[in-house]
């Protein structure tokens, strides 16, 4: 199958763990023990490298309530 003919797939819009630590203004490691416990998505580029996507970061960021 040629690159042409591959099917269309949505692009993950994958970040690196320094981005999301900065995103959520967390450290890496606050990141990957997000990973570990599911609450953010995480996948491995190869063997060493992981990404999360950007998507995930969003449940972890939520609005606060305004008092009146």
């Amino acid at each position: 199958m040629s690159w042409s003919n591959a099917p269309k797939t949505p692009a993950l819009n994958l970040i690196s763990l320094a981005d999301a630590a900065a995103e959520l203004s967390v450290s890496t490691r606050t990141v990957r023990r997000y990973i570990a416990e599911g609450k953010l998505e995480g996948f491995r580029v190869g063997s060493r490298l992981i990404r999360v996507t950007r998507r995930s970061l969003d449940p972890l960021v939520t609005p606060m309530g305004v008092a009146a």
